[in-house]
């Protein structure tokens, strides 16, 4: 990456008071930092504050480990509630798929790296079935098979396990659950709280578990949806990064509207992904600002 394409990226959350966009903006300026982009807001419901600060990296005389001691303390004295982290366009962010057999998520995710529109690496993708193996070989990515045997809890603990391991080589900035058809248990959710993204095939809340078009078409809707979430370890109710919908009609089958979600799964998926890779997701209870 040219060296003045290189960003650093600044999120940072803390209850809502005078002085915080001047604390930050006074550091930056004193470091030298040019600031390229810079979001904000504050939730009138919880009083809590957010934003996102983008700085040219070759505009400060340091790195970004250094920035990242020096921001601390700048951070700690403006709240010590505060949440934050430091983010280095400089480092190709790493994702890990999850994958089961339906393809057409993997297949838009591949091709979007492949093509250049989206900025990662994917170090590996497993599956619970060998169905997608072929085409992951076929970019020339590791696929991993770990089956999990119905009915049997120990041997899906062990799945999951063996799971984590291959996911936790590559210390991962996403886990994207493509599709995968599997819950993940509470510890995997702790463990990849704000990392592990879920493609639900519905307008969350709405119609959450198994067979959502099934459920919706029974309904008679008119508008089918996907939402991209963070996983939680409550079933489909993390907290939302993208969601979008298509419209249906009386004549469209339960297939007709499996396919048209599929296309609308695809892409809020995608675009999740993105808003996650370039740190715009800041997360605060089961609430997300999207910058």
């Amino acid at each position: 990456m040219p060296t003045d394409e290189r960003r650093y990226i600044i999120t940072f959350g803390c209850p809502d008071r005078m002085g915080i966009v001047a604390g930050i903006a006074g550091f930056l300026a004193d470091a030298g930092g040019w600031i390229v982009e810079a979001s904000y807001h504050t939730d009138p419901d919880t009083g809590w504050f957010f934003t996102r600060q983008v700085v040219r990296a070759d505009s400060l005389p340091f790195g970004v480990e250094e920035l990242r001691t020096r921001f601390g303390t700048v951070a700690t004295a403006l709240s010590a509630e505060s949440g934050w982290k430091v983010d280095d366009t400089g480092e190709q962010r790493r994702v890990v798929l999850l994958v089961s057999k339906e393809g057409h998520c993997l297949y838009d995710l591949l091709g979007r790296v492949t093509a250049g529109e989206l900025d990662a690496r994917v170090c590996a993708v497993i599956g619970n079935h060998a169905t997608l193996g072929p085409v992951t070989r076929g970019h020339g990515i590791p696929f991993f098979h770990v089956p999990f045997p119905a009915g049997d809890p120990e041997g899906k603990a062990a799945a999951f396990a063996r799971v984590r391991q291959l996911v936790d080589k590559h210390d991962p900035h996403a886990i994207v659950l493509a599709r995968f058809m599997q819950v993940l248990p509470a510890e995997l959710c702790e463990a990849w709280q704000g990392r592990a993204l879920n493609i639900h095939h519905s307008f969350l809340p709405s119609f959450v578990g198994a067979k959502p078009y099934h459920q919706a078409y029974t309904r008679g809707v008119k508008l089918v949806g996907a939402t991209c979430h963070y996983v939680s370890a409550d079933l489909d109710a993390g907290p939302i990064v993208e969601q979008d919908v298509m419209r249906v009609n009386h004549g469209d089958s339960v297939a007709d509207m499996v396919r048209k979600g599929r296309d609308v799964e695809k892409v809020t998926l995608a675009r999740g992904l993105r808003w996650h890779l370039e740190s715009r997701v800041l997360v605060h209870g089961n609430k997300t600002v999207v910058f």
